[in-house]
């Protein structure tokens, strides 16, 4: 089935799950930075092909990968250790949100509740967002664990709309990776892709791509969207008009005094 170019312009999600890492923190660079300086730490200088792999993996993996390029299988676990402590001590000396996160945040928090999806940690994502004082915006951090595989399975993005309340179809997710949008198609989100477009086939997994956050078409999009608190009245209003509606026919079918009854011969017609 070919998805549409864009976003909907009647579709309003009733929840958005956000990626952490290169969507609302530009955190890729300290990524590339982190394993760059774990890899060179074994006498080895990561290439373009090896950051376009390592990019959206889930850092256990990324520390496999890292230990196979450097020809140390064995050395897997430590070097994924020591990647998670270089990135974690980047973040905290130069925390910096993209472009575009805040203001998108802020905006579609007023249409739907948000939640993060994401393969990094539980703590590291909490750091980061509270890092750029993001983390209040969410309701709910949903990482991989013994239950819930990492990018690109869909668990996290499934998992992150069924704590929000709605099915997968109803959400919007928001992704800069490949292997994200991959995780949130299969878990039958809408897309928002953000970053430098990808190859035609990886790009055709979103339904909208974005340079970044604050693109104005999208910004467009999300400020015209009603807002939940519009919605929920909408609903009660016609929920209200529909009870009444109801009553009346129901009232017209009781016989009033005096009038005809199924046994009053002067009433049948």
């Amino acid at each position: 089935m070919t998805r549409p170019p864009t976003l909907d312009p009647d579709w309003t999600p009733e929840a958005v799950v956000f990626d952490c890492d290169g969507t609302l923190i530009d955190s890729e660079q300290h990524w590339q930075r982190a394993r760059a300086i774990v890899l060179r730490g074994f006498g080895h200088a990561p290439d373009e092909e090896f950051a376009e792999r390592a990019k959206g993996l889930h850092y256990r993996d990324c520390g496999v990968l890292m230990a196979e390029l450097v020809g140390a299988p064995d050395h897997a676990q430590d070097m994924t250790q020591q990647l998670l402590n270089t990135f974690r001590a980047l973040v905290a000396r130069e925390p910096v949100s993209t472009r575009g996160a805040r203001e998108l945040v802020r905006t579609l928090e007023r249409v739907a509740p948000l939640a993060v999806a994401s393969n990094c940690p539980e703590d590291v994502v909490r750091f980061s967002l509270e890092s750029v004082n993001l983390r209040r915006h969410f309701r709910h951090i949903v990482v991989p664990d013994d239950r819930i595989r990492p990018k690109p399975h869909p668990d996290t993005y499934a998992e992150a709309a069924r704590r929000l309340g709605v099915p997968g179809g109803r959400a919007l997710a928001v992704e800069d990776s490949v292997n994200g949008m991959k995780a949130a198609v299969a878990a039958g989100l809408r897309v928002v892709g953000v970053g430098p477009r990808p190859a035609p086939k990886d790009a055709a997994l979103a339904d909208l791509w974005v340079a970044s956050l604050d693109d104005p078409a999208l910004m467009a999009w999300a400020e015209s969207r009603p807002t939940a608190a519009d919605r929920s009245d909408t609903a009660h209003t016609a929920g209200a008009a529909g009870a009444s509606d109801s009553a009346d026919a129901a009232d017209a079918k009781v016989p009033r005094p005096g009038g005809p009854t199924r046994q009053d011969p002067a009433g049948a017609s």
